[in-house]
């Protein structure tokens, strides 16, 4: 009875633990991981879930800790390959009312020195402004995630210094620098004075070395801009520099002819100079002249540009306008003849024609020279061949020679 009863008990706790074994199995078991840790972080109601890629996640394994400042609000769900087949890939779940920026970053943690691993989300840290809010399906990508240090990779550091590193060379130098420095007290702390006077000088400067560097770098543009025309011009100065080359012999002749030239400069002023102030003090009294013309000369140039009609005409004007009649003789003979009379005939002095055309010459008898032609005061006219000077008469009537009028009528233009 006792065997039979045993070996019955024993045969129902094999089916039980098949029976548990097939309906773990049904309901998709794989693991350990699949359970939830003790005292895990409340997901809620309605968690979401956000893959982040990291190139190493170290020992990290599912169920491990989400963190924001420290404070659980998640756990990690799997971890897997992303779909490059070499990232690491891990799928969180976050409690849904966690409220972080679309642009968050992760980060592999260790809870203390040989304590557990989890991930910690927060916002930018590198002065970036959080954008948008970070959803469900969300995918922080390889730029915005990063791990801790390994304290195995700290005592591997410190073995590879301590076991034939870089430490007898530092004992090396902290013997040099105690040699060089021994007995310089005075003369080290006298260059740490100045460094200290330079580093503020500098930071004083700071302003004008930022514009002087941004200064070079506009300037570094504009070259770049202008880089083909720099090339050309790097290209071109090698046949000029070649052909001052050829001349340069005639070039030195120049610059020693030069050297001869400004010898006899020297010398022709140094004996000129007392010619020279001569020259310059005899020309005080017409420049003391000039001074003392002052405005009187720019007021008498005025008058040039008043022809034909000077300033005192304005006032016979009985309009808008006025007319202006002239009689222009420009016969030859008339000319040669007007120039013959001159005292100064400019004609006498061409070869050839100065005693042909030359007037008739003072003292001569038969070549005097007719009297000028006066106005007529009322009489008859004259019985030269010329015309008299229209002079306007003065009470009586004035004789009008053909193609002339008086001054007087020209100007009011009742002789027109």
């Amino acid at each position: 009875m006792t065997r039979k009863g045993t070996r019955k008990g024993i045969r129902l706790k094999l089916a039980g633990l098949a029976a548990a074994t097939m309906l773990l199995s049904g309901c998709g078991f794989t693991g350990i991981y699949d359970l939830p840790l003790p005292g895990g972080a409340d997901l809620g109601d309605h968690p979401y879930s956000v893959k982040v890629q990291f190139r190493d996640v170290l020992d990290l394994v599912p169920q491990s800790g989400v963190k924001v400042n420290e404070v659980a609000i998640g756990r990690v769900d799997k971890i897997g390959l992303a779909e490059d087949g070499w990232t690491a890939e891990a799928t969180l779940l976050v409690n849904g009312d966690v409220n972080l920026p679309a642009n968050a970053v992760a980060r592999v943690r260790q809870s203390s020195l040989l304590g557990e691993k989890f991930i910690e989300l927060a916002p930018p840290n590198n002065g970036t402004p959080g954008v948008g809010r970070l959803s469900d399906g969300a995918v922080i990508k390889l730029d915005r995630t990063s791990r801790n240090t390994e304290i195995e990779e700290v005592l591997g550091a410190l073995s590879m210094l301590l076991n034939g590193g870089g430490l007898e060379q530092l004992q090396t130098i902290s013997k040099e620098l105690t040699a060089a420095t021994e007995g310089r007290a005075t003369d080290i702390k006298a260059t740490l004075n100045n460094v200290n006077t330079m580093a503020r000088t500098l930071d004083a400067s700071k302003g004008s070395i930022t514009k002087a560097l941004d200064g070079l770098n506009k300037l570094s543009g504009t070259l770049n801009g202008q880089k083909d025309k720099a090339v050309a011009v790097i290209d071109n100065i090698g046949p000029g520099i070649k052909t001052l080359t050829d001349q340069r012999g005639q070039l030195v002749t120049m610059l020693q002819s030069l050297q001869s030239l400004s010898g006899v400069a020297i010398d022709t002023v140094n004996r000129s100079q007392e010619d020279l102030i001569a020259d310059l003090k005899s020309l005080t009294p017409a420049l003391r002249k000039l001074a003392e013309a002052g405005g009187n000369l720019p007021k008498a140039l005025e008058l040039l540009f008043t022809l034909p009609f000077p300033d005192g005409a304005m006032d016979a004007v009985r309009g808008d306008y006025f007319n202006l009649f002239l009689d222009v003789d420009l016969k030859l003979q008339d000319i040669i003849d007007n120039l013959s009379r001159s005292r100064q005939n400019p004609l006498r002095d061409i070869p050839g024609l100065g005693p042909i055309i030359a007037g008739p010459q003072q003292g001569v008898p038969g070549n005097a020279p007719p009297p000028l032609p006066l106005p007529s005061l009322g009489g008859p006219s004259n019985s030269y061949g010329n015309d008299p000077l229209p002079i306007p008469s003065l009470g009586g009537t004035s004789p009008q020679s053909s193609g002339h009028a008086g001054i007087m009528n020209a100007l009011t233009g009742r002789g027109a």
